[in-house]
């Protein structure tokens, strides 16, 4: 944040990191090592007599300062967020004032000037509660006319977003949950008060409400001052990013202008102007940012394939600098300028200052060997593009067919953006963020969902990683993912490496043996239906001393673990036997049919039977498909592609008649309900079949919440409740268990999944 001049949403209470910087220790390139910081125009003098390599610094900086201080009060916009160029301004004194910081001077320098050792910084006291109000207007330009006014009541955070924010959330089905939370309108201000008293915090945001009701057509207005109220209506700005890549029916959104700020009181009008500007190329873009500050941030559709396209967004960024600078704001507000508005500087600064900014450089670092290429004699903004006219990655044949993603495995090897969501290291999130375990162990980048999918676009890309499908990197990288799919439902753009996993191992064990646990493991539905013939013989085995270890290593089982026990008898073969059940009021609500999955099947029948009484005492005549079915999950794990693709097809022949005739499909198991509504549609999204048993399935629990509306018998207990991964990729948690539960009058706590994944890695 330091080499950026970051600030996020609390920069509104804080301001950027230049204004909490106290001093920093700091190393050149030439081996110097200084400590900067508060300093007086005498101190620096002094620093001058004593000579050597700070005093010869102190001595050009203060030449510099006197020879561009005019053109940097001139130029240099007046506003919260002015993140663009190098910080003359703090070289400035003023009389109210006679210090200045050459630390701040440094920041935001984007590691072309000095590398940061050590740094002090000024703390700013957050207050403990927090109340948010989120006001509707019917547009988001009518939103940034009203930003000043509210500005006028100090709070600490102040978002906006637009209606197009919103319809992309829907499109991706991300947070649907917390979207009729929001009041009415197209536009929306979110706007955060804080106090040392939960009343302190509640009585400034009544201040705001009571003087917005008496204007002349005043917004919709929503008071959050519950906790989970409040932080759903959050996730839904923090998603901005997620929401505005890779959305469904829409071309692809990139940045390249992010993070333009102006002043606040400009907000409404800048954002009519940029609209403009947008509709005038045919961009398409959602609004949205921290306006409180002026800074707007957006993904523009630019197509950067194709040397028209190139042609057409170099044109674009440069009339909107012009426009940014008109308004008197910063090319950017946020995160530095990098290369991809340093080449922009000079409309925003004047050539003058950019070629202080030169010297600025060439003080810190003469021989121009840090970071070179940014800020100062920047390399062109449409070049070293990532894609680029000249972008043609491997395009190989796939089993997945990717349909989220134009059937490219190379366009989903793209969706990371880099927001490092997956570099998380504390399990106790207040998220409850399961993505990702790996990284929490290990602390390596390789192992993140950004690493990985990165290695696999570098992979496809052939410059770095030329073995293809064979790279020992890539597969290395892959070995410790769980297949949790954490990252497919944490990650704001949906990174699916379970998926992207399963088709590598496809590739790379193509035409090669596979260790020998894959076969013990990725195969149990097949050795569970052999064993299920002599049960209680292979449980004998299994615990005789000697034949024991040796089915152990055959199947490359650990000696420190147990085979588990084969029930004796399977669910499939009782349930045509079992006695009449009692149903609730003695009358057939429907009818359901229950996936027999293996686990349930032939090791865990009692919980299948379990779910059948619960199923008939809902009402419910139940069906249990005869014969060996399997979803063939395990077969991920290990890349068995083709194998997996034929239990899908036994899948088809077995479970569409019921779908057809509208029957709910009963899963207990959320790695096989996964399989049903996620590997399927990947593995054959156009095949009615598949649209047939996505609709129809449902876990037990979902089923029974949202169709059956069962009431269950009250048991006056505590639960624990530990929700599969699967639960929070593919649905909204473990909700409907917790809700069953608590209908059962039981005192229920849901365990935090990324404890337990973390484990499991262990």
């Amino acid at each position: 944040m330091i080499g950026n001049n970051s600030c996020g949403v609390h920069a509104q209470m804080a301001g950027p990191v230049v204004n909490n910087v106290d001093s920093l220790d700091i190393l050149l390139y030439d081996g110097t090592r200084m400590t900067v910081g508060w300093t007086t125009d005498d101190q620096m003098e002094q620093t001058v007599r004593q000579g050597g390599r700070e005093g010869q610094i102190m001595s050009k900086l203060k030449d510099l300062r006197s020879r561009f201080e005019d053109q940097i009060r001139s130029r240099y916009p007046n506003i919260p967020r002015r993140i663009s160029g190098y910080n003359l301004d703090q070289l400035l004194t003023s009389k109210e004032n006679p210090k200045i910081n050459l630390a701040r001077a440094l920041v935001g320098s984007e590691s072309t000037l000095v590398t940061v050792l050590e740094a002090k910084l000024d703390l700013v006291h957050n207050p403990p509660f927090q109340t948010l109000v989120v006001l509707g207007y019917p547009d988001v330009y009518k939103a940034g006319d009203h930003v000043t006014e509210i500005l006028k009541f100090n709070p600490m955070g102040f978002e906006g977003i637009d209606h197009k924010l919103i319809e992309n959330m829907r499109k991706k089905d991300l947070h649907t949950q917390y979207l009729n939370r929001l009041p009415e309108g197209k536009g929306w201000l979110l706007v955060q008060f804080s106090g040392e008293t939960k009343r302190e915090a509640d009585d400034r945001a009544k201040e705001l409400i009571d003087h917005l009701k008496h204007k002349p057509h005043p917004p919709s207005m929503k008071v959050y001052d519950d906790e989970p109220d409040e932080k759903a209506v959050w996730e839904v700005r923090e998603s901005g990013l997620g929401a505005t890549a890779f959305v469904p029916g829409e071309p692809s959104a990139w940045p390249g202008w992010e993070d333009a700020a102006v002043p606040p009181h400009a907000v409404g009008d800048y954002l009519r102007d940029f609209r403009k500007l947008m509709d005038k190329y045919h961009y398409e873009a959602a609004l949205y940012g921290h306006f409180g500050m002026g800074c707007i941030h957006c993904r523009i559709s630019f197509d950067l394939q194709s040397e028209r396209g190139i042609k057409k967004y170099r044109s674009f960024v440069e009339h909107a600098a012009e426009l940014v600078t008109n308004y008197g704001g910063s090319l950017s507000g946020e995160h530095g300028d990098g290369q991809s508005r340093a080449e922009l500087l000079p409309i925003m600064f004047g050539k003058k200052l950019v070629g202080a900014f030169r010297e600025y450089k060439a003080i810190w670092d003469p021989d121009g060997k840090m970071n070179p290429g940014k800020i100062v004699d920047p390399f062109p903004l449409d070049s070293n593009l990532r894609l680029g006219a000249d972008y043609h990655p491997a395009e190989p044949k796939t089993h997945f067919k990717f349909p989220d993603d134009d059937g490219s495995f190379a366009q989903a090897t793209l969706r990371c953006v880099g927001v490092g969501k997956c570099r998380r290291s504390s399990s106790g999130d207040p998220e409850n963020q399961t993505m990702c375990p790996t990284f929490m162990v290990t602390h390596e980048e390789k192992d993140t969902t950004r690493g990985r999918a990165h290695l696999l676009w570098e992979m496809l890309n052939g410059e770095v990683i030329k073995k293809g499908w064979r790279d020992e990197h890539v597969k290395d990288a892959l070995d410790l993912c769980l297949a949790c799919k954490g990252c497919k439902g944490d990650c704001p753009v949906n990174v699916d490496i379970p998926t992207y996993k399963a088709e590598f191992l496809s590739h790379y064990w193509e035409g090669r043996v596979r260790p020998r646990y894959a076969y013990a493991f990725g195969l149990i539905d097949k050795w569970a239906e052999l064993a299920s013939r002599w049960p209680g013989l292979v449980n004998l085995a299994a615990s005789t001393p000697g034949v024991r270890e040796f089915m152990k290593s055959a199947a490359g089982i650990s000696m420190h673990r147990s085979i588990p026990e084969f029930a004796p008898q399977t669910f499939q073969s009782w349930f045509p036997k079992r006695p009449p059940r009692k149903r609730a009021n003695n009358h057939v609500v429907g009818k359901v049919v229950l996936f027999p999955d293996t686990f349930n099947n032939h090791f865990f029948p009692r919980t299948a039977r379990a779910a059948v009484e619960v199923l008939e005492h809902a009402g419910y005549e139940v069906e249990v498909p005869a014969g060996h079915i399997c979803c063939g999950r395990p077969l991920y794990d290990y890349g068995f592609l083709n194998l997996a693709k034929q239990y899908l097809r036994k899948i088809f022949d077995v479970l569409t008649p019921y779908a057809e005739a509208g029957t709910p499909i009963i899963v207990l198991e959320p790695s096989c309900w996964s399989v049903l509504r996620d590997e399927m549609y990947n593995m054959f999204p156009n095949r009615k079949e598949t649209q047939l048993i996505k609709k129809n399935a449902f876990l037990l629990s979902e089923f029974l919440v949202e169709k059956a509306h069962y009431h269950p018998p009250r048991l006056h207990r505590s639960a624990v409740v530990h929700g599969h991964c699967h639960h929070k990729a593919i649905i909204h948690g473990a909700e409907h268990e917790k809700k069953l539960l608590e209908d059962m009058q039981m005192d229920v706590h849901v365990l935090n999944r990324s404890v337990h994944a973390k484990q499991q890695l262990r």
